[in-house]
């Protein structure tokens, strides 16, 4: 038997940068990816949706890739937001994506994190989040 434990913080934004994810949409995305991670066997520890981007915090399973796990969670709710019309117009993710990996010890310090957004971006904006997490996490930015 394998045991594998691997912590990922995920976000991922609103194509164009579009500030278009409304307060009363918000439960009902959250629950489209609680349900779509269940049948899809993807351990979605926690998730929260701001109004342009989205947090999760992923435990991969030991036959998962980060690519496939935001794939089927990026494209999989693009589709079902536009083929159900959640929204009155055109809705998609941008096609990069941040993940790092969360140290065990560390968990209940993004769980709350991730829980705190709507306070945190009072404070931050996503351009300077985003530059946080690089320098945090030692990421360089390649296009591609």
């Amino acid at each position: 038997m394998s045991y594998v434990k691997i912590w990922l913080h995920c976000v991922w934004r609103t194509k164009n940068k579009e500030c278009n994810i409304s307060n009363s949409f918000r439960p009902i995305l959250l629950s489209h990816f609680r349900e779509y991670s269940s049948s899809k066997s993807i351990f979605l520890d926690y998730c929260n949706v701001h109004i342009d981007h989205v947090h999760a915090l992923i435990n991969l399973g030991k036959e998962q890739t980060i690519a496939e796990i935001m794939h089927l969670l990026k494209g999989e709710s693009s589709n079902w937001i536009n083929r159900t019309r959640q929204l009155n117009y055109p809705f998609s993710w941008q096609d990069d994506y941040f993940a790092a990996s969360v140290g065990h010890s560390h968990v209940d310090r993004v769980r709350a994190y991730i829980k705190n957004q709507d306070e945190h971006h009072k404070r931050m904006d996503w351009d300077d989040e985003l530059k946080s997490f690089l320098e945090k996490y030692g990421f360089e930015r390649m296009d591609g």
